[in-house]
């Protein structure tokens, strides 16, 4: 009895032996010891998971990107572990392309996007650039296609006036931009009387609005 338990244990070392380092790597992946697996492997996939699961993200991450296009969801993971959330989110978002219902994806790039930090814009508009030139003594110009010669800092402070501008045939319209409304009291009708006023002026330099009678009644 004894000798058969030797022989079979003889027997199973053989096997193992001649099963080669791919299998013992599996073997010690398996029971969770993946320092020991790593010497043992050769390929790039297993070798990222090795390596990941060892805390080494960076050599996993390079691993995985060797791997190509089926390594997508484990990169986004290495991705967010080296600290490149934006292109981790992007990794997740190409793998849910592909696998919209897969949960654990659609947790981890949720929990990856929440530490991106949003980039606020500051704009030309109402906000705080105006304010601190306006400030200063100037005032600024949204760019207008139709009139590409027209500077962007003025020091006009009438807006109403800024808001004239010629057209391709050298007559002045009236553009109802922010500004202009900004200038135009809060009162009802405000806006429509301006304007009003603003196309009777362009008549009467083309020469074709009506004469204005003696007696209105």
């Amino acid at each position: 009895m004894k000798h058969r338990k030797t022989a079979l244990l003889a027997l199973a070392v053989v096997m193992a032996v001649g099963a080669g380092p791919e299998a013992w790597a599996k073997l010690f992946m398996r029971v969770g010891a993946p320092a020991l697996a790593l010497p043992l492997l050769t390929d790039d996939a297993t070798r990222g998971a090795a390596l990941y699961e060892l805390g080494r993200y960076a050599e996993a991450d390079s691993a995985f990107e060797a791997v190509g296009r089926s390594a997508t969801f484990d990169r986004g993971l290495t991705l967010a572990m080296t600290g490149d959330y934006p292109l981790s989110v992007a990794y997740f978002d190409a793998y849910l392309f592909s696998n919209r219902f897969d949960e654990g994806a659609q947790r981890s790039r949720a929990a990856v996007a929440r530490l991106i930090v949003p980039v606020v814009g500051e704009a030309m508009g109402h906000g705080r650039i105006r304010a601190v030139l306006n400030a200063s003594g100037l005032t600024t110009e949204a760019f207008d296609p139709e009139n590409p010669e027209l500077t962007l800092m003025s020091s006009e402070r009438n807006a109403a006036r800024r808001s004239i501008k010629r057209g391709v045939d050298n007559e002045r319209t009236l553009s109802a931009g922010d500004d202009w409304l900004d200038a135009l009291a809060d009162a009802p009708g405000a806006y429509l009387q301006s304007r009003l006023e603003a196309e009777m002026e362009r008549r009467r330099v083309n020469g074709t609005a009506a004469q204005q009678e003696a007696d209105r009644w």
